[in-house]
């Protein structure tokens, strides 16, 4: 029998030319730290962020749309601090119901893209 085992990576679409943009948002207002690409992907015009043993991949889109309901949803510490760093770079910020002991936020980024934020209680 198969199974999944885990989630390695969120790959998240961005209009072209704005990659400046979304590496100051994921970077410096989440914190995510960007990553070298294996040389496999190099060629490969996205960006990969990583924190622990969360990966996001960010990649220009011709054809992009905003995922306004379809969303990662990011387990974090700090959830907190996020907070601050998104309303001070002027991102809205939304609670939502906190359920199963997790704190639940949500952020659209520069580009309408929504990510769910949650944080355990307590």
């Amino acid at each position: 029998m198969s199974r999944f085992l885990a989630i390695d990576h969120v790959q998240l679409a961005i209009p072209e030319g704005k990659e400046s943009r979304a590496r100051s948002f994921y970077g410096e207002v989440l914190g995510l730290t960007e990553v070298a690409k294996p040389a496999e992907m190099a060629e490969r015009p996205a960006i990969w962020f990583a924190s622990g043993p969360v990966n996001l991949h960010i990649r220009s889109d011709p054809e992009f749309h905003p995922a306004k309901k379809a969303h990662p949803a990011l387990l974090v510490e700090g959830l907190d601090a996020i907070l601050s760093r998104c309303r001070a770079a002027g991102v809205a910020t939304r609670q939502d119901t906190s359920f199963n002991g997790l704190r639940r936020f949500h952020v659209f980024d520069p580009f309408g893209n929504r990510l769910e934020l949650m944080e355990r209680e307590g």
